[in-house]
């Protein structure tokens, strides 16, 4: 009977540059497929808007899709969330945080992109809970909803006439719901 070799965060991290980025699950090695853009600018004005609010009061860093994140180990788990907080007492020291982060995040922001099967993502919300993130943030841009799931609570949907009220593990952020999904004006630059 043969049997498969997991792979580690540390089989990971030594990988030779292929040009793909890799998440890690129960030891399995899974290629990420390229978000579209839809995706990465929901993703990136949450985080901004996140950003603005945690670093303006000290209360922590967010890091963007890149950062993976140890989630579980034996067999490991690395995660790589579109958007992620960690509150400032849990930040590890600048010399710690070259490779991956050893650490689950407080607070985990995943949009849905459409060639994301829903059975993998509420896997990865299952895993993100177990592994001690206390709030998993998805967003649909489909239905223009967010979910809300924490630890031990029934998730809960948000349409966009709710708040995303994040004081528990991000004090005094909160943001309307339509924002996560509103485009900005924009301005034509002349050239």
């Amino acid at each position: 009977m043969a049997t498969t070799k997991l792979a580690t965060v540390e089989d990971l991290e030594t990988m030779a540059p292929d040009g793909n980025r890799y998440e890690l699950i129960r030891g399995v090695l899974h290629r990420m497929a390229a978000a579209g853009g839809k995706h990465g600018e929901i993703s990136y004005l949450f985080g901004l808007r996140m950003g603005i609010h945690v670093i303006d009061r000290g209360l922590g860093l967010l890091y963007s899709a890149e950062t993976g994140f140890v989630i579980a180990r034996d067999p490991d788990v690395v995660l790589m969330p579109d958007v992620a907080f960690v509150r400032a007492e849990r930040v590890p020291p600048e010399e710690d945080s070259d490779g991956i982060l050893r650490l689950a995040p407080d607070l985990v922001f995943e949009a849905v992109s459409p060639s994301d099967r829903a059975a993998d993502v509420a896997d990865k919300v299952v895993l993100y809970l177990a592994g001690g993130v206390r709030v998993v943030l998805v967003a649909e841009p489909r239905r223009r909803v967010v979910t809300a799931h924490r630890p031990g609570r029934p998730p809960v949907e948000l349409a966009e006439g709710d708040v995303i009220d994040l004081d528990d593990v991000v004090p005094g952020f909160r943001l309307p719901v339509a924002d996560v999904f509103a485009r900005p004006p924009l301005r034509r630059i002349a050239q």
